[in-house]
């Protein structure tokens, strides 16, 4: 069973968004009446809301054996119909024109389920170099991660995750909804982050906490102010971070103020989760930790030879292999094969690896590796260093051409609100303190802000534009 809770027939609570909540009796209940609904369909789209409506959805389709495409509420029109067009849902449920979710109505989860390599979802990706491609994952891919998850974080069904990450993407749906419920835990969504009521869940049932750098560099800033706050948030079992690098400066701020250091882990829309820092494992700030159980990870040069060192220096591309990789993108054969190779899939990401195994991702291949001066320089690394100093909020480092290096590292940069804004030079000296000179930014040009998508992810085609 993919998810294994909804064999819970009991009054415990299963789901909760804000102060509504569902038992996981309700929740089957309800879910089944959805199953009912959807039986027989090719696809369903689902308005991925944070509601608990969305969450029945997804749970009444998946039970059903019917692939779900999450549509994000925000979606421009152009977007929206591209990703209508490219899916073809048979029923849309949520949203200003799709089927109303009940969640009082009653019905039966089917007694069997698809194999386990039939479609469960297809997650569109966030279309920075293109129109958005639909990833389509296998029942497999989610239930091997959660359980890889699990083992890894001593996840159990004892743990109730809160978080308040959007329902229409991997981080939010997949490990915070579908992961509790898999494990027969509790999903405790915020509704919307906020570092209060973060506190409050932590507070009461929850043991879990998932987010991405800018909540927790939010909740850093609230932690300092606020001794219940961070007593609360010192509660945790596990603290999560995902989606990007969460820089050290904030690792530090949050351990001084709750006591607790975050773990990372990194993954993708086509591989949910590569790899995790292990509950027992050293929290290394900047890093990700190993790869998880089944799953394989290799770093290879511009050849596509492997790379087989362990110097936490040497820039690779990541590859991965293991049940957790997508079946193929949606009407795109011509892209699946492009970027699944032997069975290895081509992530685009670059990272180096240290000699105890653990990977420490410095950007994307096509955006954040820079040539300059004969060195093959990872943006992530220049990133992390900047955040430590102590006037920068955020920062993104991009490399444009120049007849002398070939690239000049840029970096971009947000003061902090009420500090005084550091000279370039400072900024250049500070990472060349940290790193190496051959690191630090030619130029430093200032900002109110970055420029993200959706999701929070910084979107680097914009800046300069």
């Amino acid at each position: 069973m993919l998810l294994n809770g909804l064999s819970d027939t009991s009054g415990r609570e299963a789901v909760r968004v804000g102060r509504d909540a569902l038992s996981y009796a309700e929740l089957r209940s309800a879910a089944g009446a959805v199953a009912s609904r959807v039986a027989g369909a090719g696809r369903v789209a689902v308005w991925a809301e944070s509601t608990l409506e969305t969450c029945v959805a997804v749970v009444g389709a998946l039970s059903a054996g019917v692939p779900v495409v999450p549509i994000n509420p925000k979606a421009g029109t152009r977007e929206l119909q591209h990703i209508l067009s490219d899916s073809s849902p048979e029923l849309i449920f949520g949203g200003p024109d799709g089927i109303p979710v009940d969640l009082r109505a009653a019905g039966e989860l089917p007694a069997s389920e698809p194999d386990e390599d039939a479609p469960a979802i297809v997650i569109y990706t966030s279309g920075t170099t293109g129109p958005p491609k639909g990833v389509v994952l296998p029942r497999r891919a989610i239930a091997s991660n959660l359980d890889a998850l699990s083992d890894a974080w001593d996840w159990t069904g004892d743990d109730v995750v809160a978080h308040g990450l959007p329902l229409f993407h991997v981080h939010g749906l997949i490990l915070g909804v579908l992961g509790p419920l898999r494990l027969g835990g509790g999903v405790w969504h915020l509704g919307r982050f906020s570092s209060e009521a973060a506190g409050a869940a932590l507070a009461g049932r929850a043991t879990m906490l998932f987010g991405v750098p800018t909540m927790y560099h939010r909740l850093a800033a609230d932690l300092e102010a606020s001794p219940s706050l961070a007593a609360a948030v010192g509660s945790a079992r596990l603290l999560v971070s995902g989606s990007a690098a969460l820089p050290a400066a904030d690792h530090a701020r949050i351990a001084a103020a709750c006591g607790l250091l975050p773990v990372e882990r990194y993954g993708m829309s086509e591989t949910l989760m590569n790899t995790a820092i292990r509950a027992d494992g050293d929290r290394r700030p900047g890093t990700v930790g190993l790869p998880l159980d089944g799953v394989s990870v290799r770093l290879v040069d511009d050849s596509g030879a492997e790379l087989d060192v362990s110097d936490d220096e040497t820039v690779g591309e990541i590859q991965v292999r293991g049940p957790n990789l997508f079946l193929e993108y949606l009407n795109r054969p011509d892209a699946t094969a492009e970027a699944l190779r032997d069975g290895w899939f081509a992530t685009g990401d670059v990272a180096t690896r240290a000699q105890d195994g653990y990977i420490r991702i410095v950007g994307r291949r096509a955006t954040d590796l820079i040539k300059s001066g004969g060195y093959k320089i990872g943006a992530g690394e220049i990133e992390n260093a900047l955040n430590e100093h102590p006037a920068v909020a955020e920062s993104a480092v991009t490399g444009e051409p120049d007849d002398d290096l070939g690239q000049r590292i840029v970096a971009w940069v947000v003061v902090e609100e009420g500090a005084a804004r550091p000279s370039e030079k400072e900024l250049a000296d500070h990472v060349a303190g940290l790193l190496t000179p051959h690191k630090r930014p030619r130029e430093v040009r200032y900002l109110d802000a970055l420029p993200r998508n959706a999701l929070g992810k910084v979107t680097k085609a914009k800046l300069g534009s």
